[in-house]
């Protein structure tokens, strides 16, 4: 039962040891902010946060240390268009994620740094990548040379001379930063100050750091020279990670980090999501919609975390489908266990396995499955076996007022569900009682959807759009896919 994962930088699965027994340093490369996280970010943070949660369960300590990139162009030019300051822009998404990430149920890393907060250790890098012969100054602005780092291109597989090849085509020799270069393949460490750009005093000069030195240095100051994962999305292996190792590893003579795991894109319909294509869905616009936060995460769940996923509103609806079952297990105990004479106060909290008092099948299957590579699908498979029991003998105690199981075995149960579900961070919530006369009824509801179904047909979307949330206000919510349009009371 050793757990193993994908290494991309050895492009194998191999058993986890980590630096210091017992102990893991874990760094996950996190958000710009300069606008709402969309549902990549959900993916990524949701499947970082329930490797997290797994590590601690299996008996690990973990250091978990997510940054926020809060200056970049992109925040300078939302900044410019609304007249407003990088820091009000920077300040505001990040209360945001919070906001959203909350709202998906994600535990808070232990540390969040900021890039504009580690400046003293951004130069302090810079200063010692020039002491090696790693970088050199050019006008203000500082570059990393990377042929002299013989390692570039160990994460990627990527060869300079196979880049180099139709290079040429690409580039603008006419570019000032082009000129600055010594080589084509050099990348900005330190940037020099544009008039009217935030700038920090430096060595070389005002200005502010290249993205790829933020997290080497944000990484060294918090966790140390080498940690044990380095965690983030598949479009981050070329050229941010490719070049934090490049960074990190010229200096200190040491690998960054141990196992570098990376999660896969998200796709809508089958497409890249883009604003262009009209097909970008931001956190808070799906919840918004009454999906349920823990579909989502179950929807996350269901694909290994290295493939690519396609959001759907199939998709979404059976995994609306599938975490309606999972509940329903969840709070099975509140329903039945005081009639099956539980003791309810010791029964809903999630023991690490580490902890069990007895050999617990439902355990070990579960930790077996998920400690190959992370697999989550494999493991959600014995919350539905669980789930599935539960409801099975929730009907039975209902029509035949007693159970096929002893209540002592049903409470073990029950409380296994209850474990593993919180290792991958799903959670019900007991639903308040409301009057079951008041609102509006079946009929009342399909009637509303036709007229809905008519308001978009004519086009006339803000008419579609009052009425679904005229119907969310009442606690339905819809979900539209290719057959039509579904709906359920929250």
């Amino acid at each position: 039962m050793t757990l193993t994962l994908y290494n991309t930088l050895t492009r194998r699965q191999e058993p986890f040891e980590t630096v210091e027994p017992g102990k893991v340093k874990m760094y996950y490369c996190g958000v710009t902010v300069y606008d709402y996280c969309h549902l990549g970010h959900a993916r990524a943070c949701i499947v970082w946060d329930v490797v997290r949660r797994y590590l601690q369960f299996i008996g690990y300590e973990v250091r978990y240390i997510q940054n926020f990139t809060d200056i970049d162009d992109k925040i300078l030019n939302r900044a410019f268009v609304e007249h407003s300051s990088m820091e009000a822009v920077a300040d505001r998404f990040i209360k945001a994620y919070f906001e959203d990430m909350a709202r998906l149920g994600i535990k808070e890393a232990d540390e969040y740094p900021r890039a504009t907060h580690t400046m003293n250790g951004i130069q302090r890098l810079i200063h010692e990548l020039e002491n090696k012969g790693f970088a050199y100054p050019a006008d203000g602005d500082v570059y990393y040379a990377v042929r002299e780092f013989s390692g570039y291109g160990k994460l990627s597989g990527r060869k300079l001379e196979d880049m180099q090849a139709g290079k040429s085509d690409r580039v603008n020799v006419e570019d000032p930063e082009y000129q600055k270069k010594k080589d084509p393949f050099d990348f900005a460490l330190w940037k020099a100050a544009k008039p009217g750009e935030p700038a920090w005093e430096s060595p070389w000069g005002a200005g502010r750091p290249g993205w790829h030195i933020e997290c080497s240095a944000m990484v060294r100051d918090r966790l140390g020279d080498t940690i044990d994962i380095h965690a983030g999305g598949a479009d981050l292996i070329f050229p941010h990670h490719e070049n934090e190792i490049a960074q990190s590893e010229a200096v200190t003579g040491k690998p960054l980090a141990r196992y570098w795991l990376h999660n896969g894109m998200v796709k809508v319909d089958g497409e890249k999501m883009s604003k262009s294509l009209g097909n970008f869905i931001t956190i808070r616009e799906l919840l918004d919609r009454g999906v349920d936060p823990m579909a989502v995460r179950l929807f996350v769940l269901t694909a290994q975390y290295r493939t690519p996923i396609d959001f759907t509103y199939e998709a979404i609806t059976a995994a609306t489908n599938g975490w309606h079952t999972i509940k329903e297990g969840l709070l099975f105990g509140q329903q039945y266990g005081e009639k099956l004479g539980w003791d309810l106060g010791i029964g809903n909290i999630p023991i690490p396995s580490t902890q069990y008092p007895a050999p617990n099948p439902y355990i070990e299957r579960f930790q077996e499955t998920v400690n190959n590579d992370f697999n989550f699908p494999g493991g959600l498979t014995v919350l539905f076996e669980l789930a599935k029991e539960l409801r099975r003998e929730g009907n039975i105690l209902v029509h035949e007022g007693k159970t096929e199981t002893s209540p002592e075995e049903l409470q073990q149960q029950w409380q296994t569900l209850v474990t593993l579900a919180g290792v991958l961070g799903l959670k019900a919530e007991i639903e308040a009682e409301t009057d079951k006369n008041d609102g509006l009824n079946d009929a009342e509801i399909e009637a509303k959807i036709q007229q809905r179904q008519e308001a978009r047909q004519a086009k006339n979307f803000a008419e579609s759009d009052r009425i679904r949330d005229e119907l969310q206000a009442e606690g339905i919510t819809l979900i539209d896919s290719r057959d039509g349009t579904r709906w359920h009371r929250n």
